[in-house]
């Protein structure tokens, strides 16, 4: 490197352009913009050996991304746009981590939208990973493709959480919960909300009986194990409000009464992605509640011809469900198999590595409001869930990563620089991630 009219200039580790950057960011990272790889500015060195780094520069101090030096000879100025990333907590960066990072001699893969498959990855044959091929040889029966919402969501029912799908209608939501209720022999509940749907419409309400002259409680809809919250943001804030409590606390106070609802209990509710008009926005407390986000999209060529010669006959989807799919488990089993999942075991190093992945969202420019504490505790059931399927009795970095995008794609809000941009979400907390040292896990 070399350091001349106040600039800093050294070769890219990823794609070895050369980069240009001022010498006041020295210490702070920030990003290339032909491959996108993180790093850590360093000063030029003044002998053989490096000088340290010096210290970060403060958060409100705006810095410029690096920038492909230019041939010609003379320097001109580096424009500021503001994508240098903030500094971590400490009084000195961490290493960022590259793709020579690793776990067990092997490279850690980036973050991916995709959740991965633990029916097809190496692991001991244990109870819990048999059951989970029961449940999607079963699920496979009538639904095709959409893996990332089957895993996530028995992910969040076996960790006691719950999901937000967001879909186009007529993808098999509705389908893949019947589906599911009649495998896991659990009770399935659905509920339509619209803009008139009332609080009582929802948890039941109190009856008056003429028979005994006394107001008996008639349970609602949510009285169920697996309720579908279908176009739950067509509804206005009062109704999102008897979900909070039940959701949370898996029971219901009406009328100074409280009734508990039968474990397990998981809602699974979606909102349609395309149409603004006659919807409301989830507030944060509903939105922190749900464990996971998950996203939706069309199937593939082959998976849409599939679904065509599968459900293209006139046949009853209720006798279909009744005589196709058989019943793998109980609810009983199911209470059974998340207390074993509470036991797998969550490295110290990898809690740390949670919170750090969590506590940088609330420092991140591109974000006006990180994730809660709520982020982290599902990210550490979740990984849980997730290692017990793989059939591990220990969770790694790998299950965290694999996660991440469904557990913090709803807890984060981008600045409105970032929306008028066009940034992903998703995009981002992958940036991030790739920032955040990987720790070392011993089976």
């Amino acid at each position: 490197m070399n350091d001349s009219q106040n600039i800093v200039e050294f070769p890219c580790p990823g794609c070895s352009s050369q980069l240009r950057v001022p010498s006041s960011i020295v210490g702070q990272q920030a990003k290339c913009p032909k491959c996108n790889e993180v790093v850590t500015v360093e000063r030029p060195p003044l002998s053989a050996q490096p000088v340290p780094a010096a210290p970060v520069a403060p958060v409100q101090q705006a810095a410029p991304v690096v920038a492909p030096a230019p041939a010609v000879a003379s320097t001109p100025p580096v424009s500021p746009i503001g994508d240098v990333r903030l500094p971590q907590e400490s009084s000195t960066t961490p290493p960022t981590p590259s793709a020579s990072s690793s776990l067990f001699g092997e490279a850690i893969p980036t973050p991916s939208s995709k959740l991965g498959n633990p029916n097809t990855a190496p692991g001991e044959d244990t109870e819990i990973r048999r059951l989970y091929r029961k449940m999607t040889s079963e699920i496979a029966k009538l639904y095709v493709g959409q893996d990332e919402l089957v895993l996530g969501t028995l992910i969040a029912l076996f960790s006691g959480g719950h999901v937000l799908i967001e879909s186009v209608p007529g993808l098999g939501k509705t389908l893949f919960v019947r589906t599911l209720g009649k495998i896991l022999g659990c009770q399935f509940g659905r509920i339509q909300f619209t803009a008139d749907l009332m609080p009582s419409d929802i948890t039941g309400a109190p009856i008056f009986n003429m028979k005994t002259q006394e107001f008996d409680f008639r349970p609602g809809p949510i009285f169920t194990q697996l309720l579908l919250a279908d176009e739950i943001n067509r509804s206005p804030a009062k109704a999102h409000a008897a979900l909070l409590e039940i959701m949370q606390e898996q029971n219901i106070t009406v009328d100074g009464t409280t009734h508990e609802l039968e474990p397990p209990f998981c809602v699974m509710a979606t909102q349609n992605p395309i149409e603004s008009e006659g919807t409301y926005n989830l507030p944060e407390a509903q939105l922190d509640r749900f464990m996971f986000k998950l996203v939706a999209d069309y199937p593939s060529e082959e998976q849409e011809a599939q679904i065509l010669a599968m459900h293209g006959k006139q046949d009853d989807v209720d006798d279909r469900i009744r005589d196709e799919i058989e019943t793998v488990t109980s609810p009983e089993e199911i209470v059974k198999t998340i207390r074993a999942t509470a036991e797998v075991r969550v490295d110290e190093s990898l809690v740390g590595y949670i919170n750090k992945i969590v506590r940088l969202t609330r420092r991140w420019p591109q974000f006006y409001m990180g994730a809660s504490p709520r982020a982290g505790i599902s990210l550490i059931q979740g990984a849980r869930a997730l290692a017990a399927f793989y059939g591990r009795d220990y969770a790694v970095p790998d299950d965290v990563v694999q996660i991440a995008l469904p557990a913090l794609r709803h807890r984060v809000m981008l600045t409105a620089e970032a929306e008028v941009e066009g940034q992903s979400i998703d995009q981002i907390i992958m940036d991030l991630i790739r920032t955040i040292e990987v720790p070392r896990i011993d089976p």
